[in-house]
């Protein structure tokens, strides 16, 4: 199908793709507005309702502070192009993400960084310490997944699967973050709370000796996360993001 506007895709998709691809775009732009993009590299994807087990990835090329709602690329499984659009789309980029939703049917959106910070602590054998307060939060979902060189192989995707298991944070060694959510909300906000966890970890290695947090604090974070998000998750802090996007880079509705 031959699709390039915003209205001619809104007549293609359902209002629920839209309104997945509208958070979507958002998300690429707030990863822009944080500063953990790497240039046109890594993706954010999210898994479209329904059965079909179709996909919106970012169209490959495009920086990630120009991401719109409607260039968002809808692919299968295999990375096929399922809406005609002008962008490339990168296979070898689906690798990490396309495995991840075949195994976790309760994830909506899987979000993949290249931060400074997060490869940074990516490369410290002891990975995250539980030094901070939003290390804590990391720490009661944390798995890891050892390098083996840049992500082309499909042979790599049942260890990876294995790695991550049922965890929403998962730290690609040498490499960089992952985070999963229910929603494009939970992911960002997941990946939000590691990236500053790996800043202040690396700020705090500069100073003298670390103080660790009482493991007994660990226990039970789940339960205490709902109390600090009122039980609403990421929707606590999802509509204020899109309120400072709208004001800081408007436009990713189109």
């Amino acid at each position: 199908m031959n699709a390039t506007t915003a209205s001619e895709i809104q007549k293609l998709v359902s209002a629920e793709e839209w309104q997945l691809r509208v958070d979507l775009a958002a998300c690429y732009r707030l990863v822009a507005l944080y500063g953990w993009s790497d240039l046109v590299f890594t993706h954010i994807t999210a898994r479209i309702p329904g059965p079909e087990h179709h996909f919106l990835i970012n169209p490959y090329g495009l920086m990630f502070d120009e991401i719109t709602a409607s260039s968002l690329v809808k692919v299968d499984m295999q990375c096929n192009k399922l809406i005609d659009s002008p962008y490339p789309v990168n296979p070898a980029g689906f690798v990490i993400h396309s495995c991840i939703h075949a195994a976790r049917d309760d994830v909506q959106c899987v979000l993949h960084t290249h931060s400074r910070a997060g490869v940074g602590v990516s490369a410290q054998k002891c990975g995250v310490l539980p030094i901070s307060q939003q290390s804590t939060f990391v720490l009661s979902s944390l798995a890891y997944h050892d390098y083996e060189g840049v992500a082309l192989r499909d042979d790599e995707k049942p260890r990876l699967q294995r790695d991550l298991g049922s965890k929403n944070f998962l730290m690609l060694r040498n490499h960089g973050l992952l985070t999963v959510g229910k929603t494009v909300a939970d992911a960002f906000l997941n990946m939000y709370t590691f990236e500053n966890t790996c800043r202040i970890q690396v700020d705090a290695q500069a100073g003298g000796e670390l103080v660790q947090v009482d493991p007994r604090i660990l226990d039970g974070m789940a339960q205490v996360m709902k109390t600090v998000t009122s039980g609403q998750g990421a929707n606590i802090a999802w509509p204020a993001l899109l309120r400072k996007l709208d004001r800081e880079n408007p436009g990713y509705k189109d």
